[in-house]
């Protein structure tokens, strides 16, 4: 039986605070709040920009030991690069401090813009490149350019290092896609959007990795309590084989902290 996590695409909402979060509760301890009730959660951040090595090590002492993140990978690569050239940029990604999580160091989610369509060549150089280890972290880490300082390329032991692509274009709807992602042993996310993306639920790597961006309303609406039992009945069909992890991206009206505890309530704990 694999563990089961379950979390949300980021914790810094304004909107969240007075309702999730107490009225009182500063910025600072909002994280430390989230990881009391939920045992995981996306750092998205990550994805707009580089990230500093200091605040990759605070996030991981507001929280729980076992408490695990996961991190999002930079849309410099994804959405401007478009996967290509990309390996100063993964340097620079790596090198930025993901590695400073240490034992926390969940899976790094790779988003891909809906106006990338699936070309086996780019994908599978793409993903051949990614380091599948903490220690090949580090040495594709050391080849950052100037913007990254080389004291932050380092990490306090060897784990392994699992990646996870959402893709959101249909021609990644395809055996070619499913096949080449478990060759790797990427995890192809299954993404619930509201109809606008793909749904797909090929289990393609060890784990299988959820974000739930809204049923009806990307971004907007919650979950009924039939939707929530029947995701949690899918997860504990996944987790008989592997880890799961869920994220709740349905941030607009605070439905994402209400639904991932509600979705976790319904699941045994890791």
């Amino acid at each position: 039986m694999g563990q089961i996590r379950v979390g949300t695409s980021g914790w810094v909402y304004p909107p969240w605070r007075g309702t999730f979060y107490p009225a009182g509760l500063t910025q600072k301890r909002e994280l430390a709040y989230l990881s009391e009730r939920l045992d995981s959660v996306e750092i998205n951040g990550s994805f707009y920009a580089l990230q500093r090595p200091s605040s990759y090590r605070t996030w991981a002492e507001q929280t729980p030991d076992d408490f695990v993140f996961a991190v999002k990978g930079s849309r410099y690569i994804t959405h401007m690069k478009r996967l290509r050239d990309g390996d100063a940029p993964l340097a620079n990604f790596l090198a930025s401090g993901p590695l400073a999580l240490g034992p926390k160091l969940g899976p790094i989610l790779w988003q891909l813009p809906p106006t990338l369509p699936f070309d086996v060549q780019v994908i599978d150089t793409f993903l051949s490149h990614l380091p599948r280890t903490t220690t090949q972290g580090v040495e594709v880490a050391r080849r950052h350019d100037q913007r990254v300082d080389p004291a932050h390329a380092a990490t306090d032991a060897d784990r392994p290092l699992r990646h996870a692509l959402e893709v959101r274009h249909d021609s990644f709807v395809t055996p070619r896609c499913t096949e080449l992602l478990r060759r790797h042993g990427v995890a192809l996310v299954v993404a619930d959007a509201a109809g606008k993306y793909p749904l797909l639920e090929e289990v393609t790597a060890d784990f299988v990795y959820i974000r739930l961006h809204g049923h009806d309303e990307l971004y907007v609406s919650g979950y009924t309590d039939q939707a929530l039992d029947e995701w949690a009945a899918k997860i504990r069909v996944w987790a008989e084989t592997g880890d799961v992890f869920a994220y709740f991206d349905n941030d607009a009206k605070v439905m994402a902290p209400r639904d991932a505890l509600a979705l976790r309530a319904r699941l045994p704990r890791p």
